[in-house]
């Protein structure tokens, strides 16, 4: 890919490595995302990474969708979305940790979104991925029109619905990118069901009806 990038698919990472005491600068340029794909210019040279593959020079694409990428370098992960421009070094992330308490049901309700809308999700570890009814989906802007046709099993007996990829879902300060998800023909589930295709990057932790959720980006 030569010439110059249009606006909004450039993002620049400036990394400072330090080796024997010799500082030595890796510029990074993502000029384009594709879902589980990459498109980056290592030092002036062009390289398209699929998720889990590493350039010569060291950077690992993590994950990648039309939304954000994450990269590590040196073992520091970064997320970037691509309206993002960064010119910086790597710093080591936080540890991000959500507490939920327990409600007069005996639920674990979160705030949180789906692709940057604002969602409303009940924890649950006993379910498989994200999942919600239809009415629930087309209020958050999601096309499940074209998603694998599966069955599901509610209290109400067997729905069909349809796999979704939601390309970003957080909860609190936790996000997660590429979270596989169903949505469920019907009224079920009344709240969005927060499953393991999410919850599986998280560490739990649940004492005295306080459930702790812990993530390290």
């Amino acid at each position: 890919m030569t010439g110059s990038v249009p606006g909004g698919l450039v993002l620049l990472i400036m990394l400072l490595v330090s080796q024997f005491s010799v500082a030595e600068k890796l510029d990074i340029e993502v000029v384009a995302l594709f879902s589980k794909a990459a498109m980056l210019r290592i030092d002036g040279k062009a390289l398209l990474l699929k998720n889990g593959q590493t350039s010569p020079e060291g950077v690992l694409l993590v994950n990648a969708s039309s939304r954000d990428a994450t990269i590590e370098y040196q073992g520091i992960r970064t997320i970037m979305l691509l309206s993002d421009r960064i010119s910086s070094s790597f710093q080591k992330p936080d540890v991000v940790t959500l507490s939920v308490q327990i409600n007069n049901q005996g639920q674990f309700i979160a705030m949180g979104s789906i692709n940057g809308r604002p969602a409303r999700f009940l924890i649950d570890t006993g379910a498989n991925i994200v999942a919600m009814n239809s009415a629930v989906a087309k209020s958050l802007g999601i096309d499940f029109s074209g998603g694998k046709k599966m069955t599901a099993t509610t209290a109400g007996g067997t729905v069909v619905s349809r796999e979704v990829i939601l390309d970003v879902v957080q909860v609190g300060e936790i996000k997660v990118t590429n979270v596989q998800g169903a949505v469920l023909e019907g009224e079920f589930p009344k709240e969005i069901l927060l499953g393991m295709s999410f919850l599986k990057n998280i560490e739990i932790q649940k004492n005295a009806g306080l459930m702790v959720l812990t993530s390290q980006f």
